[in-house]
């Protein structure tokens, strides 16, 4: 990649537009194609930083850790969503914490008088909390300054968005049909947003790979309650009996949940595959395509050092 060089970026969800961003602050002349902007995966995410469930690990770790790094010096400014939040992670069973949560400022064990009935081991941590419409919302204007251009459009395939010397594949669960990768599937998720009864703390369980998640993260007026992850289901309607059960588990945690006014319901389609992607990719027409997807439920997690290690690659190009 060039100073000036035409690079159009595919999908506008976190992976999207922060690779976006990375590559117009780089000098390039990005156009962004999505169907939604911003992608409804993304606005539906918690979202709070930790690389749950996605391989490999080793780039996992390195791409988290840069992107802990970006997020920390956002959360300086209020402007952009982010910001950081301590709170309790916890178990009905004991388990070790993960290995990333023991290097997090404030990190330590919980006393069992501080956790809720029926968990018997918790850790204390301060963390990056994202609110994600305010966050996307950020990057979009971010973009703009750098004189990124986007376009909504839905494409038939990933030839459909050129021409363009360098294409970067950030269509998410879209990558499923456009690349085609059959080795890509859905994990859906459910949130329900409430009004906040005076919450300044996350809470959220380890629930290891049970479909049914409890979890809540405070944004100013708002909380977001969690959640689902059903595999293997990509429908993208509200469920009803999902979110009842959803406020159910949270207000059993936290009492003052269970007279929140309920706001909204947010759904998406985790892209998960064995292992992330990020790589490029040479075309029989001497064009690049560069791949950064299947994320899973650490898009936002991973999403800085995804999005520099996409840079790198079309700069070695």
């Amino acid at each position: 990649m060039t100073a000036g060089e035409r690079v159009v970026v595919v999908g506008a969800g976190v992976a999207g537009l922060t690779t976006a961003v990375v590559l117009a602050e780089a000098g390039a002349l990005v156009h962004v194609i999505a169907e939604q902007v911003p992608g409804v995966t993304s606005l539906a995410a918690g979202a709070m930083w930790g690389p749950y469930l996605v391989e490999p690990k080793d780039k996992v770790d390195q791409w988290g850790q840069r992107s802990l790094e970006i997020f920390r010096k956002l959360a300086e400014d209020p402007s952009t969503g982010v910001r950081l939040t301590s709170g309790i992670e916890a178990s009905r069973t004991a388990e070790a914490p993960p290995d990333w949560a023991t290097t997090l400022p404030g990190f330590r064990p919980c006393e069992l008088a501080e956790l809720p009935t029926g968990f018997t081991a918790g850790y204390r941590f301060t963390v990056p909390l994202i609110d994600m419409p305010a966050y996307l919302d950020y990057l979009l204007r971010r973009l703009d300054v750098a004189g990124g251009t986007v376009e909504r459009r839905r494409l038939a395939s990933l030839a459909d968005a050129g021409p363009a010397p360098v294409i970067v594949n950030c269509a998410g669960l879209g990558a499923q049909d456009l690349v085609p990768d059959p080795d890509l599937r859905p994990i859906r998720g459910q949130h329900v947003v409430v009004t906040n009864p005076g919450l300044t703390e996350f809470f959220s369980e380890d629930t290891g790979l049970s479909p049914d998640l409890l979890c809540f993260y405070p944004h100013g007026d708002t909380v977001v309650l969690g959640g689902t992850a059903i595999d293997g289901d990509g429908d993208l309607g509200p469920d009803d009996k999902a979110a009842a059960s959803i406020l159910a588990r949270c207000a059993e945690v936290e009492p003052r949940l269970a007279e929140a006014r309920v706001l909204e319901h947010r759904i998406g389609a985790r892209p998960t595959r064995a292992m992330v992607r990020v790589e490029a990719e040479l075309q029989g027409d001497g064009n690049v395509v560069v791949h950064n997807y299947g994320h899973g439920g650490a898009g936002v997690t991973l999403s800085w050092g995804c999005a520099e290690e996409t840079g790198g690659l079309l700069i070695a190009q």
